[in-house]
């Protein structure tokens, strides 16, 4: 979709866009299904923080990847402050799910994912100057 936006996009790394948003679209389900998954363990209630971080980073992720999607009349400070919360997000959720990843193989891999999105978000981050 970039590629057949009508304006110049400036300044930014469209490389690291795309795969910031693409990581974002991935975290976002990947939270959704282990927080689904936590739901259906016979632990559940030991799960409940984990299940709150994964909602709560999904929809983080959810919203980063469509303001990164819009570039009308584009907003510096609302990037960097979305892409900084969903790296906090990220990075919450991570470290809750990597606590469950020795007894839930979808904490391990959510876990894997956030990091992924962190990393993907501190990148774009760093090339905004």
């Amino acid at each position: 979709m970039l590629e057949t936006y009508p304006r110049d996009l400036g300044r930014i790394d469209k490389d690291k866009l795309v795969e910031c948003i693409d990581a974002c679209i991935e975290c976002d389900q990947a939270c959704t299904a282990c927080a689904d998954a936590c739901l259906s363990e016979d632990d559940v209630q030991y799960l409940a923080k984990c299940i709150r971080t994964c909602l709560d980073c999904a929809d983080v992720c959810a919203t980063t990847g469509r303001v990164l999607s819009r570039h009308t009349d584009y907003d510096a400070n609302v990037t960097r402050t979305v892409l900084q919360t969903c790296a906090i997000a990220c990075r919450t959720s991570a470290d809750e799910c990597d606590k469950h990843a020795a007894h839930h193989e979808h904490c391990r891999v959510c876990a894997e994912v956030c990091r992924r999105c962190e990393r993907a978000c501190r990148d774009l981050l760093g090339s905004l100057g």
